[in-house]
């Protein structure tokens, strides 16, 4: 069974384990409110696709920076346009090999 981060956590959440708040973002537009629910200063933005190495990952795309599927926000600006450089891309980690996947979805979680 493939589940995503948000949804594994979501089911721990369920059973009284604590785990980080977060929202998943679908769209760009959607990020910045997102963001903006969870307490910061710091927030983690992640790229979600069903293999591991997102952070050590690259994206095929130069439009979504030099940096990997995981990345350290310090302002709900700066998480929304991460949203917005990683979402509709294509991401290659050491799991995909050079194909890659498209992120469809972003789990943005308290970083504090």
């Amino acid at each position: 069974m493939n589940i995503h981060e948000y949804q594994a956590k979501a089911l721990l959440r369920s059973y009284g384990i604590p785990v980080s708040d977060g929202r998943v973002v679908l769209k760009a537009e959607e990020a910045k409110t997102a963001a903006g629910e969870l307490d910061g200063p710091l927030w983690v933005v992640k790229a979600q696709i069903h293999a591991g190495g997102r952070g050590k990952g690259h994206f095929k795309e130069p439009e979504a920076g030099e940096k990997g599927g995981v990345r350290l926000a310090r302002s709900v600006g700066e998480a929304a346009e991460f949203a917005r450089q990683m979402l509709g891309r294509t991401l290659v980690t050491i799991q995909t090999g050079e194909a890659g996947k498209q992120v469809n979805r972003i789990y943005i979680e308290d970083g504090s």
